[in-house]
């Protein structure tokens, strides 16, 4: 019998590959599914499982050194924001460089996943076969099912609608006079985009955002003093004084006034945007209105005709391996202990179910160590009622502090939650070492 509980993890995108590693370096037998015939997940363009939500200009939004993982740098020759193919090399070769690729079951996806009466997971693969595994960690990812709006806007249009996951370069686009809904990085790339080949680009925002530029005083923005010590609302005033004077207001550029403070919504990237506003070549407009039929009827009460329309409307989190009735996340929402831990039922966890404020793979690498730590033995969780309070304190915080939204259900600052994640850990491990060891989940799925 192993000596630790056999572990299974689905998908090996980023998230799900380094935890891969973390899980397989701690002795935890453990294998991985992944639906393509690589790693990399969404930064694999084109990728077989035809789940990918890039395009062929996508580049990274974080800069490179807070980005990459602790324990492979990226290459020093890589630009301070990657191009996503640059990306799915880094990832290709991490996988290589640890050994992980013979751990990994590829071209085969998990079809259901149920936690039997002895709390066993029977693991159900698109091939037919059938696996017991003790444990169940979940990466698969929540930017591949397209969230439309809702509702749907009124009327018809007889040009052509799509979501920006179906967005792949400004091919088929040249001449045309495009809607993009959204103001998200998606919306604001897309955008950029086909405003350099359409006819006309119009920038349908559905409510206001901040812009942010990728550079500030000649440096990457993430690379400033973000101290997780300084209280946030020093912060956010410093911050908001110097967008202010690098950029100015949003309504100087024809976009709508944010409805909310700086820090209160995900941050929109982009360091083209403004200047393709301020030279002609996107048009803002506000919410649509109505659809008619080769024209859009936009609130302010315009109306432009449109061969396309593309919404960059976001994503649904979705779990189709696991009954609704089990696990599932309506709206959005699924209540976690910082976001990996679900406390009803102590053998299934959560790798990069979260929108940081900053890169997520650093944050996947520490939840991929924590959970190591934890199903050997060397962690151990705060009592029923902390836990409860812990997240109900950090749900009321995210709730507080970010706009009331679909897109803000799993919210997190990377530098507060690393930090608190570092000092919970080693409460943890103080805790486990108190109560004499044993592990959590027993490892039985191998008798």
């Amino acid at each position: 019998m192993a000596a630790y509980p056999k572990t299974c993890v689905i998908g090996a995108g980023s998230s799900g590959m380094v935890t891969l590693k973390k899980l397989r370096d701690a002795g935890i037998p453990t294998d991985c599914f992944e639906k393509s015939d690589r790693i990399g997940g969404n930064w694999v363009i084109r990728n077989k499982n035809g789940l990918s939500a890039a395009y062929t200009s996508l580049h990274i939004d974080s800069s490179v050194r807070r980005t990459q993982f602790a324990g492979y740098p990226m290459p020093d020759d890589y630009p301070d924001f990657p191009h996503h193919s640059l990306m799915a090399r880094y990832f290709e070769d991490y996988a290589r460089h640890f050994g992980l690729h013979q751990h990994i079951t590829f071209d085969t996806g998990v079809e259901k996943a149920v936690r039997g009466g002895d709390g066993l997971w029977e693991v159900t693969l698109d091939t037919g076969e059938t696996r017991r595994y003790d444990a169940l960690v979940v990466a698969n990812g929540h930017h591949w099912n397209p969230r439309w709006p809702e509702p749907g806007f009124p009327g018809e249009f007889h040009g052509r609608q799509m979501h920006s996951h179906e967005y792949l370069d400004p091919e088929g686009f040249k001449g045309q006079r495009v809607v993009v809904v959204g103001m998200g990085n998606s919306a604001m790339d897309i955008a950029v985009d086909l405003s350099r080949i359409g006819s006309a680009t119009y920038l349908a925002a559905r409510r206001g955002a901040y812009v942010i530029p990728k550079y500030l005083f000649g440096k990457p923005l993430d690379r400033l003093s973000n101290s997780p010590h300084m209280p946030y609302p020093i912060q956010r005033l410093l911050f908001a004084l110097v967008l202010r004077l690098h950029v100015g207001k949003m309504e100087n550029y024809g976009l709508p006034k944010p409805d909310h403070r700086l820090g209160e919504a995900h941050p929109t990237v982009s360091s083209e945007v403004l200047s393709r506003i301020g030279h002609g070549d996107i048009q803002p407009k506000p919410n649509i209105e109505a659809l008619e039929g080769d024209a859009v009827r936009f609130t302010d009460g315009s109306v432009e005709k449109a061969d396309t329309i593309i919404y960059a409307t976001g994503y649904k989190v979705t779990f189709p391996f696991f009954d609704e009735d089990f696990i599932s996340a309506p709206d959005n929402d699924l209540p976690l202990f910082r976001r990996v831990f679900k406390p009803d039922v102590d053998n299934v966890f959560f790798i990069g179910l979260c929108q940081p404020l900053g890169a997520i793979m650093p944050i996947a690498e520490a939840q991929g160590e924590w959970i190591a730590e934890y199903l050997t033995g060397r962690y151990a969780l705060p009592s029923e009622a902390a836990l409860a309070a812990d997240m109900e304190r950090e749900r009321q915080t995210m709730f507080k502090r970010f706009v009331a939204s679909k897109r803000h259900t799993m919210q997190v600052d990377f530098d507060h939650y690393m930090h608190q994640l570092g000092k919970e850990r080693k409460r943890g491990i103080r805790r486990a070492a108190k109560q004499g060891g044993g592990l959590p989940v027993a490892p039985r799925a191998g008798e």
